[in-house]
């Protein structure tokens, strides 16, 4: 049932996109948007709203005494985030900072639903501890409990306390309280306004998509006008194709004063799903190559498999956060096998979310990227400096 439930939320989702972005025609997708388009309306007034009601303190936001850094985006998806997420985390532990990233966990196993909803009827505070997806020595959760993105930052961040709640407030207190942490690290956390205190804002603009189509949700993929850029403290320019002026130009004209850095992606290695044993980026060069990803832009991650050299035979796309059953991996191997291809190559974010095959007729392998700085350093030196500063 609930395979099939996220079935259907994936299929209208991508029919959704499809609306949006103009990519359906005629009559319906067109009534569809003069739909979307009023009720984008009354999202940018909740926005609004919700802001006015913090500004004006009716909404009150709380502060734990900590350092506070909320990494996020204005558009839904595809900025990259995670990766950003990853280093700051890095170099704040490498500079002596206790840290705990702090995640909504998208996608997520959700609680029992009985259990929601007495809370709700009942008005009961949620008294559930948050959920240790690392403790900052050992992986304690798998990819469908914890989410994706919360699973592949604590896999990678082996030091690093990872913890997943909606309420990001009770999961930074649990963290000061239970793991010692002086550094919270907001992971999708922009737009969360009910933790403050001593805050960084930083947010990602996608240099190939900086503001999906101009339009709010959800009409668009904007979650809140590129106007509120105003409050980042740094904004990073991610998928740099070094052709940045006018993007910046625009980003200056919301906020004159934020710090900017614009980074890569850069490929580091390929890595067997299964075995995990790590192969050097040569290893797809001149290779016949089958790919198979669920993420919101998938068009850079087959990019950059051309860019190292790969003949691109075949290529599988399913919704972000796609959940892959065994069958699904499978047509992929067999697509690719039809086409002579000697390998399939996924995301780290897609291959948490792989199950255990039966077979494996061909190798899969993930590819580990991390971002690369190709401007503004000094910017990303000062931001961390600043933060780390006692």
């Amino acid at each position: 049932m609930r395979e099939t439930f996220r079935g259907w939320t994936e299929s209208l989702e991508t029919f959704v996109l499809e609306v949006i972005f103009g990519q359906r025609k005629g009559k319906r997708a067109a009534a569809m948007r003069g739909v979307l388009f009023a009720l984008s309306k009354g999202f940018a007034l909740g926005v609004k709203l919700r802001r006015g009601l913090y500004n004006f303190r009716i909404l009150r936001d709380s502060t734990l005494g900590v350092q506070v850094i909320a990494i996020g985006n204005v558009t839904v998806g595809g900025t990259g985030k995670t990766p950003v997420v990853e280093k700051f985390a890095r170099e704040l532990q490498d500079q002596g900072r206790k840290v705990a990233i702090l995640s909504r966990g998208y996608r997520s196993r959700p609680e029992p639903f009985h259990r929601r909803l007495a809370d709700k009827l009942l008005f009961r505070k949620d008294k559930t501890p948050p959920r240790v997806v690392s403790d900052g020595k050992s992986l304690l959760l798998d990819s469908e409990t914890a989410g994706d993105e919360p699973f592949m930052l604590a896999s990678n961040l082996k030091d690093v306390v990872v913890l997943v709640d909606k309420d990001r407030v009770k999961s930074g207190l649990f963290a000061i309280e239970k793991f010692g942490c002086d550094t919270l690290l907001l992971d999708d956390g922009y737009q969360y306004w009910k933790l403050a205190g001593r805050r960084r804002d930083i947010v990602l603009v996608d240099c190939q998509q900086p503001f999906g189509n101009n339009h709010l949700l959800p009409r668009g993929t904007l979650r809140e006008p590129p106007s509120h850029l105003a409050r980042a403290n740094t904004v990073f320019i991610t998928k740099s194709t070094g052709e940045t002026e006018a993007l910046r130009q625009m980003i200056r004209k919301y906020n004159s004063q934020a710090g900017i850095i614009e980074c890569v992606h850069k490929p580091l290695y390929f890595q067997d799903v299964f075995t995990g044993k790590q192969h050097p980026l040569d290893l797809i060069e001149g290779e016949r190559v089958a790919s198979l990803s669920g993420i919101a832009q998938p068009e850079s991650f087959e990019e950059s498999l051309v860019e190292l050299g790969a003949d691109l035979v075949a290529s599988k796309r399913f919704a972000d956060h796609h959940r892959f059953t065994q069958q699904e991996v499978l047509n992929a191997i067999n697509r690719g096998k039809k086409r002579q291809a000697t390998m399939v190559i996924t995301t780290q974010k897609d291959a948490v979310r792989f199950p255990k095959l039966d077979r494996r007729d061909l190798p899969i392998y993930f590819m580990r990227v991390e971002i690369r700085i190709i401007r503004g350093a000094k910017n990303f030196n000062e931001c961390v400096r600043q933060i780390c500063f006692r």
